[in-house]
């Protein structure tokens, strides 16, 4: 075998093979040899530009004229031109200068924004990386210490207190659990923008070692992306004060809670941070707009004999769905039925929703079951006796709430599950009420950012809300005068700023209340049909459920 051609053989001179040929055409893209170049130059069919090996790429080919190449280009419109370009009159009145120098200012440019990106964003971004161990920390040590002078004070009042130390217990786990994931998720927005910094920053470096004059001319700027930190929270820890025991007023006597506050901190170029307060740790604020809009409109499978009863997000772009046969149906935003899940019992689900691991659980109420999909296999979790499943939801701590009927129509009741073992019951307010109707009709509900419990109780015409600790907050049983057919609320859902929004399918629209139950506006001008169930996405795009014509709307209500 010739040793010229072998797979380690050094470049060579396209025309006469000579090694190392220091000299590129970069009209026709061959290497030359200093012998071969008059050669090369003598073929006076189409223009060449012969420049060192280490510059090729410099010299662009014009976009317009295949066979000429680009010595100018034009400021005005940001394009290489060549003499043909020049010679239209198209660019006349435009100014023009040498590539080279264009190309020379635009890698200075660059250079510039890796400095800002090495030098300032990214120690920033490291630093802010630091602290978060340091949170998760103070914040287990707190957790700790609230819990040991529960424990203490809990002691002293025996048997009478267990159950107010286990509803407290409760509401700190919850606050836990809030603060803790306010911490994950300022870690991971920031880790995965240093991740992006570095890739950016790679990229760089490789544009910056290239002459190619199109691939430095493609760069963005994302620098102003990045020099604006993420919103820091700052937190008030919840504290306990424990009181003196008296028997006569035990729940009081236990001591209170206060809650857990978390505020954002917005770090700007110039000046100090600005703070804004907040119950949650929220990050966007998003305001409603005036007219709602319809992102897509999907046609689903359901209709009149197997009309659309409920929806759940399992992604920004996938959700499930439930109608009255035994099938559950995950569909994408293009209308593509995506997976079928057939009920282990043949019966119709009663309710779905998704857990925090992406799978999907469902209730059955004729069976008396809660059950839970993972890819197409069904695991039944629970099994009641002497009550019925209505309709459930999971929580930001991972906990199922669900909705269900004693046998015979006779109580309503709101269960906390912790995986398999039951936590809290909701059932009577203060003064010995129950909170919900008594009977089979759908109580969707919804867990809101300041751990409320939002029950839509169809047979009660109303709204329920009650705190973590299932303490009555209020009732909304709609706005006044009635000017339609009367409130009757089926799905129920919250969004990140805490608002309640509440489908009214007799009439046609949606109600948006604001966390303590005052009435913001309707959804009600975008021609909805029925809806019956609701769910939200991770930017607040709601997701509406028509009854009858079997379509899940997606909305944009707020920015």
């Amino acid at each position: 075998m010739d040793p010229r051609h072998s797979a380690q053989d050094v470049l060579r001179c396209d025309l006469c093979e000579a090694p190392v040929p220091p000299m590129y055409c970069d009209i026709c893209h061959i290497k030359l040899c200093l012998t071969c170049v008059g050669v090369h130059l003598s073929d006076q069919s189409k223009e060449h530009k012969v420049v060192l090996f280490e510059k090729r790429g410099s010299t662009p080919k014009c976009q317009k004229h295949a066979t000429k190449i680009c010595d100018l280009h034009c400021k005005q419109c940001d394009i290489p031109v060549c003499i043909l370009c020049i010679s239209s009159g198209e660019h006349e009145q435009h100014k023009k200068e040498d590539i080279s120098k264009t190309l020379a200012l635009k890698k200075e440019k660059i250079k510039e924004e890796l400095q800002e990106l090495e030098k300032m964003i990214y120690p920033k971004y490291k630093e802010a990386a630091t602290n978060i161990p340091v949170l998760k920390t103070d914040a287990r040590k707190h957790h700790k210490k609230l819990t040991t002078a529960l424990k203490k004070q809990g002691e002293a009042m025996h048997k009478e207190i267990d159950n107010v130390i286990q509803k407290l217990q409760s509401e700190i786990d919850a606050m836990d659990s809030l603060h803790k994931a306010a911490i994950d998720k300022q870690e991971k927005a920031i880790n995965c923008t240093i991740t992006e910094i570095e890739k950016i920053i790679a990229e760089i470096k490789a544009l910056l070692n290239s002459d190619d004059f199109y691939f430095v001319s493609d760069y963005n700027s994302r620098n102003a992306e990045f020099r604006k930190l993420p919103a820091q929270f700052q937190v008030t820890l919840p504290t306990f004060t424990p009181r003196e025991i008296n028997r006569e007023h035990i729940n009081q006597q236990l001591g209170s809670l206060s809650k857990l506050a978390i505020t954002t901190k917005e770090h700007h170029e110039h000046g100090s941070p600005t703070k804004t307060s907040g119950a949650e740790f929220s990050p966007i604020a998003r305001s409603l707009i005036d007219e709602p809009l319809i992102l897509t409109d999907i046609n689903t499978v359901y209709e009149d004999n197997n009309r659309l009863c409920g929806v759940s997000c399992l992604s920004d772009n996938e959700y499930w769905t439930r109608g009255w046969d035994n099938t559950l149906r995950l569909y994408n935003l293009q209308g593509n039925l995506l997976k079928s899940v057939e009920t282990i019992s043949e019966n119709g689900a009663r309710d779905i929703a998704v857990t925090q691991n992406q799978d999907l659980v469902y209730t059955d109420s004729k069976d008396r079951s809660i059950n839970i999909v993972k890819d197409t296999q069904i695991q039944s979790l629970i099994r009641l006796r002497g009550w019925k499943p209505l309709n459930l939801c999971n929580t930001s701590s991972g906990d199922l709430l669900v909705t269900m009927v004693r046998d015979g129509n006779k109580q309503s009741k709101v269960v906390r599950y912790s995986g398999l073992t039951e936590i809290q019951s909701i059932q009577w307010d203060d003064q010995g009420n129950a909170l919900y109707s008594s009977d089979i009709s759908a109580k969707y509900i919804s867990e809101n950012t300041n751990l409320d419990i939002c029950v839509a109780d169809l047979r009660g015409r109303a709204v329920v809300v009650v705190s973590a600790a299932g303490k009555l907050r209020f009732r909304y049983i709609g706005p006044t005068p009635i000017t339609r057919k009367p409130f009757k609320p089926h799905g129920i859902t919250t969004d990140s700023q805490g608002r309640i929004l509440i489908s009214d399918c007799d009439n046609h629209r949606i109600h948006i209340l604001e966390q303590d139950g005052h009435f913001l506006r309707y959804i009600d001008n975008i021609g909805l049909q029925d809806p019956v169930d609701l769910c939200v996405d991770s930017l607040d795009n709601l997701f509406v459920a028509e009854c009858i014509l079997g379509n899940v709307k997606k909305i944009q209500y707020s920015k």
